[in-house]
């Protein structure tokens, strides 16, 4: 990491904290995502030319009250930040060691309202866990046989007067998926395809009736249990900082400090998109001088001579 990545971080964790005691207000999932995607593009390193290695276990430091918030959630949320760190790794085409593993520790150095995340490289099995996202909802899939419908009798249940009681199953293996239509009444689809049998790639999206349904997996680590609870040190039962009194004069100089902030960011954009360096002979620092008169000088030929030369002409 450089140095204008370190101060940038510094600088963002900071401003962060400050506002936080400034403002107090629950830490909200979305921050958390973000924190994530900056620790992960932050560590990335390139170890080979076709090959940029990112980390793949995290732990998630928060507050107190906002750690008893985010537990509260359960296990969807921690599938959630797999499924977010996966998929921004893909786009980025960063790999992994190993499975993914994000734990929610409790931290009483951290303030309420913000969030420290920690990570590192580990070397181990991946366990790929198959999850439905349906209406919103997440469903693991835990059975080598999934049957969804309207019917009572189906494994996922579905408000939908257009599905059949059992209108399709999800056949897992522990690696391959697979989705077959029980022959329902109105058909299914996938990927905007008719489907009768066919294998289930990850990120694949089903529909049956008016209900789209959406196929992931998730590579999660295979030896750590990220749902255990986060071991309780004797720090833990001290509060947490309260706030400093003086709101208003903080906030002006916090409004200044994110306004660095992004300025800083725009710097290294900036410095990103640099055209290439000046060819050797050119003299960087020395401006462009504009010919005037109406046509630039002759090579070789002094620019007053070339301005008498002209006016001869003209006379």
């Amino acid at each position: 990491m450089g140095i204008l990545d370190s101060f940038e971080k510094g600088l963002e964790r900071v401003v962060n904290g400050a506002f936080a005691r400034a403002f107090k207000s629950g830490l909200q999932p979305l921050e958390v995502t973000a924190a994530l995607r900056r620790e992960l593009d932050t560590k990335a390193a390139v170890v080979a030319r076709d090959r940029i290695l990112a980390p793949n276990r995290f732990e998630v430091h928060l507050s107190r009250a906002d750690h008893a918030r985010m537990t509260e959630l359960g296990p969807a949320l921690l599938d959630e930040l797999t499924d977010l760190v996966q998929r921004h790794a893909k786009a980025q085409h960063y790999a992994f060691a190993g499975g993914i593993s994000i734990k929610l520790v409790l931290d009483p150095s951290v303030a309420e309202g913000t969030v420290r995340v920690e990570s590192q490289n580990v070397k181990g099995s991946v366990a790929w866990t198959p999850v439905l996202d349906i209406a919103g909802k997440r469903y693991p899939i835990t059975k080598p046989r999934t049957v969804i419908g309207r019917g009572s009798d189906a494994d996922i249940t579905v408000d939908d007067s257009g599905t059949s009681r059992q209108h399709i199953e999800i056949l897992w293996d522990g690696t391959r998926g697979q989705v077959n239509d029980l022959g329902s009444t109105n058909g299914s689809k996938l990927n905007g395809q008719p489907l009768t049998k066919a294998p289930l790639p990850a990120d694949s999206v089903i529909e049956i009736g008016r209900t789209r349904i959406v196929f992931r997996v998730l590579a999660q680590a295979a030896d750590v249990d990220q749902f255990a609870e986060s071991p309780v040190g004797p720090d833990e039962r001290t509060d947490p900082p309260r706030p400093p009194a003086g709101v208003p004069a903080a906030a002006l100089g916090l409004r200044l400090l994110r306004h660095l902030l992004a300025a800083l960011r725009f710097v290294r954009a900036a410095r990103a998109s640099a055209p290439a360096p000046v060819a050797a002979g050119d003299d960087p620092g020395r401006p462009r001088r504009r010919a005037e008169g109406p046509g630039p000088a002759r090579p070789g030929v002094p620019a007053h001579r070339a301005g008498a030369s002209r006016g001869a002409g003209a006379r």
